[in-house]
């Protein structure tokens, strides 16, 4: 009788591409959602789930990305606390979107990765620009704008 093994890749197996994804337009539930799959590497045949197998992701156009809803951008906040009594701080999604839109996707990017140190090296492979353009080009060989609508 023939026994299988399951195959776990290696690290010298692992080959990550650079992704380009256009947010302008794209709601942002949706767009997180892929950038996480991307990141995870759950496209692949050889993922795995305990380790990092996905690629680099560039998001570019996040200041125009899509809201749904008519008062989410007022009633969606951003809560941060720096551990002090009374320091808790609220910002609405419009005022991030005006002040920091990379924030936004980052944001809800790191709430679909794992909660872990695997999570935290996924997420260092996202980058996000709030304009069209990225320092990457020499990293994209061709440039991939994935667009699933």
């Amino acid at each position: 009788m023939e026994t299988r093994r399951t195959y776990t890749p290696r690290a010298s197996d692992i080959n990550r591409r650079w992704v380009v994804l256009d947010a302008a337009g794209r709601p942002l539930g949706r767009l997180a959602g892929q950038v996480a799959q991307l990141l995870r590497g759950k496209h692949k045949p050889s993922f795995s789930p305990h380790m990092d197998v996905g690629d680099y992701v560039v998001v570019v156009n996040a200041a125009r990305v899509g809201i749904t809803g008519n008062n989410k951008p007022r009633q969606k906040m951003y809560y941060r606390h720096s551990g002090y009594l009374g320091s808790l701080r609220a910002v609405s999604l419009e005022t991030m979107l005006a002040r920091h839109p990379e924030r936004v996707i980052e944001h809800a990017v790191r709430g679909m990765l794992p909660k872990n140190s695997l999570g935290r090296s996924m997420f260092r492979k996202l980058r996000v620009y709030a304009g069209p353009e990225h320092p990457h080009q020499a990293q994209v060989h061709e440039e991939v704008i994935e667009q699933n609508d």
